[in-house]
């Protein structure tokens, strides 16, 4: 590409800034760009927990006294 005849020749000293931007946003996984997650969001998140198996709830006992194992 030519410069016109007023602008000096381009010597390339502004492409290591973007270059580094660039090798930045290459570093962020794929899944993250499409389907980013906020902060505040995934802070908030719960965090899970076991539960018992669905039909093995004792309901003649108080939930406290209740176990995982059978």
């Amino acid at each position: 590409m030519v410069s016109p005849s007023d602008t000096p020749p381009h010597d390339g000293s502004d492409l290591a800034a973007l270059r580094k931007e660039i090798d930045a946003l290459q570093a962020i996984p794929e899944e993250e760009l499409l389907n980013p997650l906020p902060t505040s969001v995934e802070e908030r998140e719960p965090t899970p927990h076991s539960t018992d198996a669905i039909g093995t709830e004792k309901w003649d006992r108080p939930a406290s006294e209740e176990t995982l194992e059978g």
